[in-house]
């Protein structure tokens, strides 16, 4: 099964309807997100497909560097060709979600070239299947949208940011009862300082939250052991990193029980099995990030989720821009709260060409609004104490 090719595709994504976010703001997704695929050909005429994320932009300048490296190996070879792509990253020093957006794309069609070829689901060669279908919570902005989401039969929620998040998430919770999970995600912008991120824990506590998300900065170790120390909720984190060793080091922090592997960023299948396995010993659960990405990076997260004992639930942005089903000729099938898993050989989809040219890349960075304290934005903070403090958990 030797490789004969790859080919990039960069495209811009439309706005999804609403995040987690916008009720306090607009997040950079309204206007700053590109999805980048990837197509690996076979000489028996088999095409992968993957999808890397992280800075869509950049990693779709990197695929070509690394294409040479593949042609003339066997597809069946993932485990060599990871470590192969690895080794001629490292001159450039580790780079993070960027080397391992690219690992993604590229480890992710490879493995789906080797389930189409033996002709099963790609969750049946990560273990097979301990589920049927994966459950997913969905964003919602506001007491209104979460009643709609719950209505559509969505059984968990997801409301995020800074501003006034103690009386949204209240608000939500009271809408929709005891009986739907809520989460709420409290990174930015700005950063709570971990001071702030307990005050807001503790409003949250009688919520009952299914977890509490980056409370606060990933590179604010001090400001995760205080909050870790003082609040009791489930905490969760993960999606910001990259690296098998950066999940190493989160999961054996102690410091969370929900790791948040990116499924477009965190080096594909051959690195997802190894992050879930050191999960599972660490009795942790996974929540699989997937606000940013395109359909096909979904796809390897329902089939990772499928195969994964300890799988909790994936993020799923729900009502999502149209064309994210264009975008790929299959598109997964959700209902009840629950995504079923692909039956079909490999991922279970593939691109649909003329639609992703249709709509080339035009910017993929953009800055968000909104969650700052009043009258600083202009200074964009990446971290900020809340100073009206009488506020700052109000019901």
């Amino acid at each position: 099964m030797k490789l004969t090719q790859v080919n990039v595709h960069l495209m811009q994504a439309g706005a999804p309807t609403h995040t987690a976010w916008g009720g306090a703001g607009k997040s950079a997704l309204a206007s700053g997100r590109n999805w980048l695929f990837a197509e690996v050909h076979t000489e028996e005429g088999l095409v992968g497909v993957g999808e890397g994320s992280g800075w869509p932009r950049v990693v779709a300048a990197a695929l070509p560097d690394l294409a040479p490296l593949l042609l003339g190996e066997d597809a069946f070879q993932t485990e060599r060709l990871h470590q192969k792509l690895r080794v001629a990253m490292m001159g450039h020093g580790h780079l993070g979600v960027v080397g391992s957006g690219a690992l993604a794309a590229i480890d992710t069609a490879l493995w789906d070239i080797k389930a189409q070829a033996l002709g099963r689901p790609l969750c049946d060669l990560l273990g097979g299947r301990v589920r049927d279908r994966v459950p997913y919570y969905a964003h919602v902005k506001d007491a209104e949208t979460a009643r709609a989401a719950v209505a559509r039969g969505v059984r968990a929620l997801k409301v995020g940011g800074t501003r006034q998040i103690v009386e949204r998430a209240w608000a939500i919770r009271e809408a929709i009862g005891p009986d739907v999970d809520l989460i709420v995600d409290l990174h930015g912008p700005a950063w709570l300082t971990g001071a702030d991120a307990v005050a807001v824990g503790r409003a949250l506590e009688g919520a009952h939250l299914l977890f509490l998300e980056e409370p606060v900065a990933p590179d604010d170790p001090l400001g995760w052991r205080r909050v870790r120390d003082s609040v009791a909720l489930p905490l969760a984190a993960g999606e910001r990193l990259g690296t098998l060793a950066e999940f190493d080091q989160l999961i054996a922090s102690g410091l969370v029980d929900v790791v948040q592997p990116d499924t477009g960023r965190t080096g594909g299948p051959t690195q997802l099995k190894k992050i879930a396995a050191l999960a599972e010993a660490r009795a942790l659960q996974l929540a699989p990030h997937s606000g940013s990405l395109g359909p096909v990076a979904e796809f390897a997260a329902v089939h990772w989720m499928a195969a994964s004992p300890n799988g909790l639930i994936l993020e799923r942005l729900e009502p999502d821009w149209d064309g994210k089903q264009a975008a790929v000729a299959r598109s997964l099938q959700a209902s009840g709260g629950y995504i079923a898993v692909p039956a079909d050989a490999g991922l279970g989809t593939s691109l649909d060409l003329a639609f992703v040219a249709a709509h080339p890349s035009e910017r993929n960075i953009a800055l968000p609004a909104g969650g700052w304290e009043p009258g600083t934005e202009q200074e964009i903070p990446y971290l900020q104490a809340r100073r009206s403090r009488a506020r700052i958990v109000d019901r």
